[in-house]
């Protein structure tokens, strides 16, 4: 589970609602300051189990560099709400999201020249298949794509079976009680460790973690926890895509090995890097890093 700095957004940015063709979805905005050249707008998918807060750290860098940043809770990811059918977290159904975003951030963007009609696309792990179906299906509202620790097929087996085991959990348990054993099989965070839960130790972040959890839709998380065990390679299809693409992560991962990335990164063609000190998630594992290499490619884009 992806474990954001806070959950308290930065001055640049506001929470509000994103309202689409296809529903309201609760987002993390951050807008340019006045006097900084407009250079366009990143829309950013969150993965598994995580929700918009997983890219906070870096919006303010990103904003800094001239970039809107919008960071979205897909259907059914904590703030915003998702039926309670599986099948309502189809793929193709959450691509189908993702352009409706598109087309109500391109509709309430000023339309002058300090502020260029252009919107790149970004997706962290399974948000990234999500990106790359959106693509699949209507390439031309994005100038850009990038994939964030997010790979050419299926999660490894091991997590296939973390995933199955997740599955079968909420086909039976609350979401409190599948929290309670998620907690129980993993060790305590470092600062938790070494602290002890009697001096507080990891106990905000636990509880916001758990805040998140509990407000995710179980059936959001059964199907994109399908999706990730059984995806199949669609590398051809996409680097097919006349679309700039760049392949970033950290450098060590568990749920597509850093080899199978770069591999993919060749057969698109695409820009590939490598975030050292980071795992799955650069994003707040090496938040300065992760936010320069992405301006330099939306930037030559």
């Amino acid at each position: 589970m992806s474990r954001p700095p806070t959950f308290v957004p930065p001055p640049c940015a506001d929470a509000r609602t994103l309202r689409t063709a296809r529903g309201d979805f609760a987002v993390l905005d951050a807008v340019p300051a006045d006097g900084v050249r407009r250079r366009g707008t990143v829309l950013l998918l969150p993965g598994f189990t995580g929700s918009k807060e997983d890219f906070i750290a870096l919006l303010e860098p990103l904003s800094a560099a001239g970039y809107r940043a919008v960071t979205v809770d897909g259907r059914g990811q904590y703030e915003t709400p998702g039926p309670d059918d599986v099948a309502a977290y189809a793929q193709e159904e959450l691509a189908r999201d993702v352009l409706a975003q598109a087309a109500a951030l391109s509709e309430d963007e000023p339309a002058d020249e300090r502020s260029p009609a252009r919107l790149h696309l970004l997706g962290h792990s399974l948000g990234g298949q999500i990106a790359r179906a959106a693509v699949l299906l209507d390439p031309r509202p994005f100038a850009t794509l990038t994939l964030m620790s997010s790979g050419p097929a299926a999660i490894v087996p091991v997590q296939q079976t973390r995933a199955k085991m997740l599955a079968d959990a909420l086909t039976t348990l609350s979401m409190d009680e599948v929290w309670q054993a998620m907690r129980a099989m993993e060790p305590p965070p470092p600062q938790e460790a070494a602290t002890g839960a009697e001096d507080g130790g990891d106990a905000d972040d636990s509880e916001a973690l758990r805040a998140r959890w509990l407000l995710h839709s179980p059936a959001q998380l059964i199907a994109t926890g399908r999706q990730l065990a059984t995806e199949p390679d669609r590398v051809a299809e996409l680097a097919a895509l006349p679309l700039p693409k760049h392949v970033i992560s950290g450098g060590r991962d568990d749920t597509w090995p850093v080899p199978l990335l770069d591999d993919m990164a060749r057969r698109l063609d695409a820009r590939r890097t490598v975030i050292h000190g980071a795992e799955h998630s650069p994003n707040t594992d090496r938040p300065a890093e992760t936010a320069a290499a992405l301006v330099g490619f939306w930037d030559e884009n």
